[in-house]
């Protein structure tokens, strides 16, 4: 919430090099937090303009070592795809579902459009 606080009152486009460098932290806590900080993402100004960068950036989770991480990041494109079901579709077709870490979040992701 804390982390939703100060994406917010700095703007989350002029806020984007921090959640980039906390969605790539070496600290799985720190990449959750910001996974489910910016939930739903698609409901916060820059992005329910450009739900397209909050689908690549949580695509960027999509292979974490932290099975955490990789629910949360599921979780949140499940949630993007309610409003934007074709852009998280047009995602998911793109990966390689040969790992098992990968199915698992885009079974989470898919679970609405799939």
């Amino acid at each position: 919430m804390a982390f939703d606080m100060h994406c917010k009152i700095i703007g989350y486009e002029q806020a984007l090099p921090l959640i980039r460098e906390w969605m790539e932290s070496g600290n799985a806590n720190v990449r959750r937090a910001a996974s489910e900080g910016l939930r739903v993402w698609t409901g916060r100004p820059y992005f329910k303009e450009n739900p397209h960068v909050a689908i690549e950036l949580l695509s960027l989770h999509k292979e974490d070592a932290s099975e955490d991480v990789r629910k949360s990041a599921g979780n949140a494109l499940r949630d993007i795809s309610r409003k934007h079901p074709e852009l998280v579709a047009g995602e998911l077709e793109k990966w390689d579902l040969s790992s098992r870490k990968t199915q698992q979040v885009h079974q989470l992701a898919g679970k609405y459009i799939l």
